[in-house]
């Protein structure tokens, strides 16, 4: 006898395009920066011709990874995530154009869970669920606070995690 297990249905807040997209403007940024000041040295300390092609070449690429890291991504990745929690399992279902994760964790397997909040986050009422089991930690991003706060009772109670296992 085979159960069958539900699709997940619940998807991350809106609000985490916002977030990935000023958290990747702001690594993008920092990462170009660091490019200026290297081409600025290479020019200054007149190192070597394939250093500058080099470092333009990367600068080329930064920049149009940023632009399909900041204006695609995200929205694909809002779209595809989902998540389910039950009894028996908390479901987790994202993934990309090449890979797709569909994870499984048993209930009986959850050590502990808790919510993290960042500044960013915090901006925009979100928090991300961590899900702690011996093998490895399993995240929910962007989810409503309050939602967040209530998902993680209800992990912590349906898993038996208390206080005192902590």
């Amino acid at each position: 006898m085979t159960q069958t297990i539900k699709e997940p249905k619940q998807q991350i807040s809106p609000n985490a395009v916002k977030v990935w997209r000023i958290s990747d403007a702001i690594t993008y940024f920092i990462t170009l920066c660091i490019l200026i000041v290297l081409l600025y040295l290479q020019h200054y300390y007149d190192w070597k011709n394939w250093v500058g092609v080099i470092l333009y070449f990367i600068v080329i690429l930064v920049i149009i990874s940023s632009i399909v890291e900041i204006i695609f991504v995200p929205i694909y990745r809002q779209k595809t995530w989902r998540y389910d929690v039950d009894e028996k399992y908390i479901q987790l279902k994202y993934g990309g154009v090449f890979m797709k994760t569909h994870l499984i964790i048993p209930m009986t397997k959850v050590q502990y869970v808790n919510t993290i909040q960042g500044p960013l986050l915090r901006k925009f009422g979100l928090s991300t669920i961590k899900i702690g089991t011996m093998a490895s930690v399993h995240e929910i991003p962007a989810i409503p606070e309050k939602k967040a706060t209530e998902l993680r009772e209800k992990i912590a109670y349906l898993a038996g995690v208390n206080e005192s296992d902590e």
